[in-house]
This record gives structure tokens, C-alpha cells and sequence, in this order.
């Protein structure tokens, strides 16, 4: 589905490098309980606009791939990042991040990776220097 409203938002965030772009990964809570989380993934790096990332997805992925497939490899690509730590670049627990108007959500039909929905989308996380968004040269390129 795609997105016509901005959401912001202030909690743990990974940045990490794939495929030579630098992308954030956050989380989101619907409500107080913190279940039904929302995991938050977006581009960086300048000039980078978030239908790459769903390239990347689909480069990787089989040819006849759903949006919900899509959106998990997305997910666990992040996820990677988080828990393993490969290609991270900064993590922080507590920081201010915008996603930008325009990017699509998927819904999970079960919870996958801990979350419930992916939202993609162009996304700014404050505190960066330019330096941190900049390209990254990685050893795979999609």
C-alpha cells in the first residue's frame, strides 16, 4: 500500500550498508503495550529514493516474488544488520527519525522477524554526518 502521510518517530535505529547504500532500519510501536511493532526501512544515503530498495528485493529474490515476500527478504536484511551486525554502521537506542510521505507498507499475516508491518519509504535519522550516509563501497552489488 502506498503511503501519502509522513510518520516520525524516536527509537532504536541501525544503519547499515547494502549494495553500496546506506539505509536505516527502525522501530516502531503502534501503542503503548509495544506489540504489533512496525519495522521502519529506508534510504539514506542522498540521491538514493526507496523504490530501490524493493529492486534490491526483487534482484535477490525469485522472479515471481509477492510484496509480502519482498517486504520479509527487506526485513531480514535489516534484521541482519540488528542482531549480527554485518555491514553496520552506527546503531543507536534511543534516536529521532523521519520517514517520508510516499513509501509503501506491507502487513505480515503472521508476525515475521518480530514485526507486523514493514513501512518503506525515504528516510532522514537525525545526527548523521555525511560521511555516515555517504555511499559504501560493499563487495556485493544488486
Amino acid at each position: 500500500m502506498a503511503v501519502d502521510e509522513s510518520l516520525s518517530g524516536q527509537s532504536r535505529v541501525t544503519v547499515f550498508a547494502m549494495f553500496d547504500v546506506v539505509f536505516g532500519y527502525a522501530t516502531h510501536h503502534l501503542d503503548e503495550r509495544r506489540i504489533g511493532d512496525v519495522g521502519v526501512v529506508g534510504p539514506l544515503t542522498p540521491g538514493v529514493e526507496w523504490p530501490r530498495l524493493w529492486d534490491m528485493a526483487r534482484n535477490c529474490g525469485k522472479s515471481a516474488a509477492t510484496d509480502t515476500e519482498l517486504a520479509q527478504w527487506i526485513l531480514t536484511q535489516a534484521t541482519r544488520a540488528f542482531v549480527c551486525g554485518s555491514d553496520r554502521l552506527a546503531h543507536f537506542q534511543n534516536q529521532s527519525w523521519k520517514l517520508e510521505p510516499g513509501g509503501k507498507r506491507v502487513g505480515f499475516e503472521a508476525t515475521y522477524a518480530n514485526r507486523d508491518h514493514l513501512w518503506t519509504g525515504n528516510l532522514t535519522v537525525e545526527g548523521l554526518t555525511p560521511e555516515q550516509v555517504a555511499e559504501q563501497p560493499t563487495i556485493y552489488r544488486a
